[in-house]
């Protein structure tokens, strides 16, 4: 990480030697991701400006100019050796605060400086930040000016800033979040102030109202970059965000922070909510994260409040559980209840229908009529869908636009049994397009499909919409809200199922409203029982939250462990590495286990732990990918 000289010079490259009139030599991290190493330069007297930490500059390095990172001025390099000079000046960084946050984030989730480095940069050359004198640096907002339930929003406040350390504000799904935000601002003023968002969307909405309370308080990243630098603002941004380049946060609000989008799943998989705490606690900032059904992992770090339970309630949706236990599994998809209720919706012409299932295609599970042995691929024995633009109401026919096709290697084939010939299959398990087709001839109602890979926006007045989990973000208001399969995500296999099962419940609600309109989420399950399902009638997420922490607490799982998969060819020996490196058996080693898919997993008491054990390893040579703290377990 440190000391490492620059490449041979070029000719006529200036001397780094001992002198009176001695060059500023900078020690520079390029944007390659392969190379650890950091190298040495000097500073061209023409490009003094680049001679701060975060500035960045074009070098050369083994016979290529490549982009880096000043993340050293001022170095003493090795007697002896010539030093290149820097090539140019590519504009500003990252401030020194945030190079010296990508320094732990490196350390934290074993990935390249560069890439959090990267992260944290304007998307074009910035020169020069805008100047902030003279700038209002004092909110329109007073404390207690705010509208009913802001009343709440300042008594959560008021425990927010006598905390010592982050809060967590359990905050109903339809209760206005922003309030807090607001409150938040009218206290220590908009200059300083980071929020975060799940999406980019959602936080261009929130900048625009923060924007609408005060204009020209509020920078939205990536678009506002140099405005942010400048400071003297409130700086809004989704994932990315947690690297604004304010000089200094004076708060950190993360709203939604259960989301799984604030975490990145490419390797290094490293968590924005993580970044933003840490934030606040180099800066000595008061750190909110609000959640209506915040897990183990946000409650265990921080200090939970809540409003009060009369407001958590009306804050939660109506949640109708349709228990399915008793049913036949022959009738299908859709229990009688069930489209009894999406019926009355639209016949009262009370707003759209949403039917949400998390299979993508048509047929996603297949057997044969006649023989009902599964449809499987005849290369790697996995599930084979039915891919086609035609198809019958109760089974797949045989047609020349009709293929099987392997979702595990992509393989390709007729549709007819691959143990009788026959040409008749029926649906085991359907997909989205199919769900489609039924519920629209069951309610006599053209349905729009919605999935992530559908191009066009909703208009808006559809009467009835049916996708995967994208749809709940496409949509921007429902009578109904109908989960076809909740099942699926209550047996999710991962050990964050429960919760993001939850947090889709309460996405749901924000579309239909709280429990004093006419909107309803309604959940069909074989599993009516579920703590889930128990949290979500009830309105009370703190019973989900308990149960999750007892069963994670005795399986060592995060937050009471820390956790990390290691593929590619140098996972063997990267592993075993770790482990060894550390002192062995509980509470302070580091645990190599293979897993069946060619992966280890490590497991440590905590992460620092894993962290200091992977950061003491050199990395074998050949692909290797650390993903720490893995969701989908």
């Amino acid at each position: 990480m440190s000391g490492a000289s620059g490449p041979a010079p070029t000719a006529g490259a200036p001397s780094a030697g001992p002198g009176p009139d001695r060059p500023t030599v900078v020690r520079v991290v390029p944007d390659v991701p392969a190379i650890s190493r950091r190298f040495d330069y000097v500073v061209p007297p023409d490009l003094a400006r680049a001679a701060t930490v975060g500035h960045r500059v074009r070098v050369r390095l083994h016979g290529r100019r490549v982009a880096a990172w000043v993340v050293e001025a001022g170095v003493e390099p090795a007697e002896g050796i010539e030093l290149r000079p820097i090539a140019a000046s590519s504009g500003l960084g990252p401030p020194p605060a945030v190079v010296d946050l990508a320094e732990w984030a490196a350390w934290r989730w074993a990935g390249p400086v560069s890439s959090f480095l990267a992260t944290a940069s304007p998307p074009r050359v910035v020169e020069r930040l805008p100047s902030t004198v003279g700038r209002e640096t004092q909110s329109s907002f007073r404390p207690g000016a705010l509208p009913s339930p802001g009343g709440e929003a300042v008594a959560l406040v008021d425990q927010v800033l006598a905390a010592s350390g982050p809060v967590t504000v359990r905050l109903a799904p339809c209760l206005d979040a922003l309030r807090i935000v607001r409150e938040v601002r009218s206290r220590l003023g908009p200059a300083g102030v980071l929020v975060l968002v799940p999406t980019v969307a959602a936080a261009a909405q929130v900048a625009s109202r923060l924007e609408g309370d005060e204009p020209g308080s509020v920078a939205l990243l990536p678009r506002d970059w140099p405005a942010a630098g400048g400071g003297g603002v409130t700086v809004v941004g989704a994932r990315a965000g947690a690297w604004a380049p304010l000089p200094a946060c004076r708060a950190v609000v993360v709203l939604d922070a259960h989301d799984e989008r604030y975490r990145e799943e490419r390797a290094p998989t490293w968590s924005a909510v993580d970044v933003a705490v840490e934030r606040a606690r180099r800066d000595g900032a008061p750190c909110v994260l609000v959640s209506p059904c915040p897990g183990p992992d946000l409650l265990e770090r921080s200090v939970e409040i809540t409003t009060s339970r009369a407001a958590e309630r009306r804050g939660w949706p109506l949640v109708e559980v349709v228990d399915r236990r008793a049913d036949d599994p022959r009738t299908g998809l859709f229990a009688t209840r069930t489209v009894t209720r999406c019926r009355q919706v639209l016949d009262e012409h009370r707003g759209p229908v949403v039917a949400v299932l998390q299979r993508t295609g048509r047929a996603r599970l297949l057997a044969c009529s006649a023989c009902r042995a599964l449809c499987r691929c005849a290369v790697c024995g996995g599930p084979a869908a039915a891919v086609d633009t035609a198809a019958d109401a109760a089974d797949v026919a045989a047609t020349v636009d009709t293929v099987l096709s392997c979702r595990r290697c992509g393989a390709r084939r007729p549709p007819v049994c691959a143990e009788c010939d026959s040409a008749r299959l029926g649906i085991l398990r359907m997909g989205v397009a199919r769900a489609a087709e039924e519920l629209s001839a069951l309610l006599g109602e053209d349905a729009v499909e919605v999935t992530a890979r559908t191009s066009r926006e909703t208009r808006g007045d559809e009467r009835l919409v049916v996708g995967t989990e994208a749809v709940l973000h496409r949509v921007t208001r429902a009578a109904l809200v109908v989960f076809l399969d909740f099942d699926q995500h209550l047996l999710a296999p991962r050990y964050t199922a429960g919760e993001e099962a939850l947090a889709l419940v309460a996405r749901a609600g924000r579309l239909v409203g709280g429990r004093e309109g006419t909107g309803r989420v309604v959940v069909q399950t074989r599993l009516a029982d579920h703590e889930v399902l128990r949290a979500a009638v009830q309105a009370d997420p703190a019973l989900l939250a308990a149960s999750d922490r007892s069963v994670r607490a005795q399986l060592g799982l995060p937050p009471f462990g820390a956790l990390a998969v290691v593929s590619g060819e140098g996972a063997e020996a990267f592993a075993r590495a770790v482990a060894g490196h550390a002192v062995p058996g509980p509470p302070t080693g580091v645990d190599a286990t293979a897993l069946a898919t060619g992966e280890w997993l490590l497991r440590a008491p905590d992460a620092t732990v894993l962290a200091d054990a992977m950061a003491a390893v050199p990395r074998p040579p050949g692909r290797l990918r650390v993903a720490v703290d893995p969701r989908h377990l």
